[in-house]
């Protein structure tokens, strides 16, 4: 009996040393146990295959979305806006300027002699299209030191929805002409021709 299970113990030592011995030379075979770094990390990413160049694709100009926005719209984002503006003819100015007729206004003036701040009347000149949509983007990057507390509106959608509204009351300035496809800006694509206004709070100013 002991024979027997000398001979069994045997065989599976035998067995198991074969196994790591077998184990270790695969190892070194294959290199699997050494920590060799190929002689370039990583590999090139194409940024044409991977999507473009990765910025934000410029909007369409501001003519060419006010041909396409919507007034009723453009009320409905304005009411962010009612906490500090008023719009009717007549109203009287909030924490920021009552905007009837803002739409073709001086820049940082006017207004039921509100207190703009010294950032936006040193602006001056009137609020065209163009200008209007670059206030309501950043206002704080359009006239750094502004009063103006509003972070401004991402979508150039909403931006010319907004412009629009406001120029429906009380200012009713044509609008632009839309721009062909790939042609230049033109003063009166960008809004240059008809003059627009704000004042220093969300879609005005301060």
């Amino acid at each position: 009996m002991n024979g027997r299970f000398n001979t069994i113990a045997g065989w599976t030592l035998f067995g198991g040393i074969l196994a790591l011995g077998l184990s270790s030379l695969s190892g070194h075979f294959f290199q699997a146990d050494k920590q060799i770094k190929p002689d370039v990390m990583g590999y090139a990413v194409d940024a044409g295959a991977a999507g473009g160049s990765g910025g934000p694709a410029a909007p369409e100009p501001i003519a060419n979305r006010l041909a396409k926005a919507d007034a009723g719209k453009g009320e409905a984002v304005f009411a962010k806006c009612k906490a500090c503006h008023t719009v009717d003819q007549g109203a009287a100015n909030g924490i920021g300027p009552n905007l009837w007729a803002v739409v073709g206004d001086a820049i940082g003036a006017g207004r039921g002699g509100f207190a703009f701040s010294d950032a936006l009347k040193a602006k001056g000149g009137k609020w065209d299209f163009a200008l209007l949509d670059e206030w309501l983007t950043n206002p704080k990057k359009f006239a750094d030191g502004t009063k103006m507390t509003f972070a401004g509106l991402s979508s150039p959608e909403d931006r010319a929805n907004v412009i629009l509204y406001l120029n429906s009351k009380g200012s009713n300035l044509p609008l632009p002409a839309p721009e062909a496809a790939g042609a230049a800006p033109d003063a009166a694509a960008s809004g240059a021709a008809p003059d627009a206004a704000a004042s220093d709070a969300a879609p005005a100013a301060k």
